[in-house]
């Protein structure tokens, strides 16, 4: 499947054909993973629940990182 790149404002996008959508799971307005691995650009679905925690969880280590860190010894 050949997609164009498109010029959108100042910014570059594509339009993701609906039913790679569906097989992903998403929908308009939903979050999704951008990342790039060996010059491929991989799109995940992002797990609203799992992005938050991973936000707390961040949080707590940055916190208590002397505590975590002598834990670790």
């Amino acid at each position: 499947m050949n997609i164009t790149i498109r010029k959108i404002g100042n910014s570059e996008g594509i339009i993701i054909p609906k039913d790679v959508l569906d097989r992903m799971g998403v929908k308009a307005g939903d979050e999704v993973t951008l990342t790039s691995e060996g010059g491929k650009l991989i799109l995940t679905a992002s797990d609203g629940d799992f992005d938050r925690q991973l936000k707390h969880a961040e949080k707590f280590m940055d916190r208590y990182k002397v505590a975590l860190k002598k834990l670790a010894e």
